[in-house]
């Protein structure tokens, strides 16, 4: 009697799981970056290609950066140009913080690497189909930014 017990937990857990993965994330496109080196030099401009073919749901932007200890600063400043299909861009200047004052990081880690994730535009839709691209500089006053892992892209559909 005990193993239809078992066996209905088991079930109602697995289902349990599931159900929670099925009320996750919704992510459209994900796609990174890695800097030779762990160093992002200046004109190293990493390009992200998204395909749209649903004009209609709106979506989260943000990027995720993977830094090293040896990063030398608590923010960092980008210059994200996004590309339309019909070849019109808009460009931004955005800076995030990465650690406090105290020097303590955000966003989570272990050893060396840190890695946080920044928001770049909420409720988003994208008008046209087809792909628009995303280019990320660095703005940092150093040429050879020391200390980066990667950069990664993200867009997730945002569910009612």
């Amino acid at each position: 009697m005990t193993t239809g017990i078992n066996s209905s937990r088991k079930l109602l857990v697995t289902l349990f799981i599931l159900a929670l993965a099925a009320c996750g994330r919704n992510l459209l496109f994900t796609d990174s970056a890695a800097m030779p080196e762990k160093t992002w030099h200046i004109s190293n401009i990493p390009e992200f290609s998204y395909d749209v073919s649903d004009t209609v749901s709106k979506t989260n932007v943000s990027f995720t950066i993977r830094t090293g200890s040896d990063f030398p600063f608590r923010n960092i400043f980008l210059f994200v140009t996004a590309i339309s299909p019909d070849g019109k861009s808009i460009t931004d200047t955005l800076e995030y913080e990465l650690a406090n004052e105290k020097g303590t990081w955000y966003g989570k880690g272990s050893g060396d690497v840190h890695e946080l994730n920044l928001p770049y535009r909420s409720n988003v839709f994208f008008p046209l189909k087809g792909t628009y691209v995303f280019k990320i500089q660095h703005g940092m006053r150093t040429v050879d930014l020391k200390g980066v892992y990667d950069l990664g892209l993200s867009i997730e559909k945002i569910k009612i």
